[in-house]
């Protein structure tokens, strides 16, 4: 099979999932946990990898401070076990800790790495749904948002972790979504480059048009982990926001197929695919694929409004997606309008 035979069976691969007989959209009633007030008590939890520098939890408190909340520490916040922040049984324990704490507004995760999947048997959904408040973090947090998602029913911002650099983007994004209550459209920054075309800023459009529905996502990586457990909401109808880091395109193509294969990609409203920080090949693969052209081959042929470049993921500056709220995309402006709060 030459490749273009091989992109087009491919391209029918994707419409294949979109055949009838696919699950229609339910109906979704989202709770809203409350927004965020200055004097807020926060609490901070590391449900994946672990922070062994005193100093970076320095910074990590007064980043907190700054915001004008005050940061409550896990109980096992310092614990280390091989390459987690903890055993399995604790780290559950201190999320669990957080939401039935009724002192505590929201729930910073200090940082990613590996290990949200482990504890997620441990999670008591029961007492965090009587408990709805902000979830904030990205990368391994992924899987504690689409658990969430689809076990609690609640808004959660996938956005940066308590230990990320908080540019004023960052925080002017953050600060709309979870202490205003804002509905904003979310546009990437301007580039300032010496260059006649900025290059910082840029998207790609695969499919043209808007498209409306709820937001889900987070990293591939994560997500596609996740299939075939009982861990991941419905996405139909959804617009699907999805980032990662340190992935070879090829690896991305395999994640991206078995979304497909999965009947994921089919159901979907939209799509955006953000930043994939380091994701090129490792050496010159002149016969291989390019990031862009894999994810060209995923999504156009689903025949949805799709656009790569969105400001989120492993980059210093990225906005705040709050899940589970409708949102308006639109893959020609390179946009995504929250087209409802996010908190109450």
């Amino acid at each position: 099979m030459n490749r273009r035979d091989w992109v087009a069976a491919l391209g029918s691969l994707t419409l294949a999932a979109r055949a009838p007989g696919a699950l229609a959209a339910p109906s979704h009633t989202l709770i809203k946990p409350p927004r965020l007030r200055a004097g807020d008590t926060v609490g901070l939890i590391e449900p994946a990898g672990f922070t062994d520098d005193a100093f970076d939890l320095d910074l990590v408190k007064d980043t907190i401070l700054a915001m004008g909340l005050t940061p409550r520490l896990a109980p096992h916040l310092v614990d280390r076990y091989g390459y987690l922040a903890g055993k399995d049984a604790d780290r559950a324990a201190d999320v669990n800790a957080m939401f039935a704490d009724p002192q505590v507004r929201a729930v910073f995760a200090v940082r990613g790495g590996w290990g949200c999947a482990r504890i997620l048997p441990l999670l008591d959904f029961a007492t965090i749904r009587r408990n709805p408040k902000l979830l904030i973090g990205f990368s391994d947090i992924t899987a504690l948002h689409l658990s969430f998602a689809a076990k609690v029913g609640f808004t959660t911002i996938h956005g940066p972790n308590a230990s990320s650099s908080w540019g004023s983007y960052s925080w002017d994004a953050f600060r709309a979504v979870a202490f205003d209550a804002a509905t904003p459209t979310l546009v990437n920054p301007q580039g300032h480059e010496d260059r006649l075309a900025q290059r910082v800023g840029r998207v790609r459009t695969f499919r043209p048009g808007v498209a409306r529905g709820r937001l889900l996502g987070g990293n591939l990586t994560v997500l596609a982990a996740l299939m075939g457990t009982p861990w991941l909401p419905d996405f139909s109808g959804a617009i699907l926001f999805i980032e990662d880091i340190g992935e070879a395109p090829y690896r991305i193509d395999r994640m991206l197929t078995q979304l497909a294969l999965a009947g994921v990609l089919g159901k979907l409203a939209g799509v955006v695919f953000g930043q994939c920080t380091d994701c090129g090949a490792a050496g010159p693969s002149y016969g291989g694929f390019t990031l862009s052209e894999v994810l060209q081959q995923h999504l156009e042929p689903l025949g949805i409004p799709a656009f790569q470049g969105g400001q989120f993921g492993h980059v210093a500056n990225q906005y705040s997606l709050p899940l589970g709220v409708q949102a308006e995309m639109d893959a020609s402006a390179g946009t995504i309008r929250l087209l409802e709060p996010a908190v109450s």
